[in-house]
């Protein structure tokens, strides 16, 4: 089996955990558990920079990061994901919105949120972070 094949496979096995396994086990509480399962990831595997996370989504086979702007309260990601628009899958993107507003929270030292749109006809999910300068951790 060349490299190729293997991450064929590789990616199979994680889809079929992630968008239907997960889904079942989870129910109607899927999202609010990936949301905090990402948070917790986010614990467990913590990073310096924000700019680290492009690499850790890279790593994890979440897909490819990219910082679109930046306030002084938010900011804005766009991800754009492996193998979902063609595979009509309808995936939550919880978990990734829960450990970007944990590592926001860590590095920021504000509490955080952030909320994931996908955009069905590109593919792409945006995520807004979301600070509250008034809170401190």
């Amino acid at each position: 089996m060349n490299e190729k094949e293997h991450s064929h496979v590789t990616s199979f096995g994680y889809e079929i955990i992630r968008d239907h396994v997960l889904a079942s086990i989870l129910g109607k509480h899927e999202k609010d558990i990936l949301y905090w399962a990402g948070k917790d990831l986010a614990r467990k595997f913590p990073l310096y920079s924000m700019e680290e996370a492009i690499s850790f989504f890279q790593e994890a086979g979440w897909g490819k990061l990219e910082l679109e702007k930046t306030s002084k309260d938010s900011a804005h990601y766009i991800l754009e994901t492996f193998n979902l628009p063609q595979s009509g899958i309808n995936r939550s993107h919880r978990l990734e919105a829960g450990f970007l507003a944990e590592q926001q929270q860590k590095i920021g030292g504000y509490e955080t949120e952030c909320y994931d749109e996908l955009v069905k006809k590109t593919g792409m999910v945006t995520f807004h972070i979301k600070w509250d300068l008034k809170s401190s951790r």
